[in-house]
């Protein structure tokens, strides 16, 4: 067992709050996706990263590491949103061994299509509450805390170990 002092009263009422928050916030957001534009939350998130950069286009490790997911597991989510012809993807022009991933012109009808939802849930529910100066301490308060969280490599940028144990260069 650690040495480390387990949580406070204060730091465990923060975790149990934040954490509830999240979820319901989370809960919320999937439903209104789904029903409105078929979308899982990742698959919103895919979507809302590529429509917000001017080309259109991301690498795909870039986007499993914003979006903070396995390489597996974008592959698979990438490969529906191609079948549903949101997406493609290829071979990057500077490097063959780079996949791009690119929003269509569907991709970014479906993702103006639930936007304006998606605001509406996220204003409701995280922002009524609050005030504007609430909100921006809120801001204040979180950006530490994710770019700490942030300081290690997320998942899809980790190191892979092939079977026999050793790095792969």
């Amino acid at each position: 067992m650690s040495n480390e002092p387990l949580l406070d009263r204060t730091q465990l009422g923060a975790y149990f709050a934040l954490v509830e928050v999240a979820g319901l916030l989370r809960h919320a957001v999937d439903q209104q996706l789904r029903d409105v534009g078929d979308l899982s939350y990742v698959q919103f998130q895919l979507l809302a990263r590529l429509g917000e950069s001017s080309a259109g286009t991301q690498r795909m490790t870039d986007l499993a590491d914003g979006v903070v997911y396995s390489r597996s597991g974008l592959t698979y989510q990438v490969s529906l949103l191609e079948k549903a012809g949101l997406l493609t993807r290829g071979a990057s022009p500077e490097d063959e061994r780079v996949v791009t991933v690119a929003i269509t012109e569907d991709g970014r009808e479906r993702l103006a299509a639930v936007l304006p939802g998606h605001a509406a849930i996220v204003r409701d529910l995280l922002f009524g509450p609050l005030s504007h100066d609430d909100a921006r301490t809120l801001e204040r308060l979180l950006e530490p805390v994710r770019d700490h969280m942030r300081s290690a490599p997320p998942r899809s940028a980790a190191s892979r170990r092939p079977k026999g144990g050793r790095e792969r260069p």
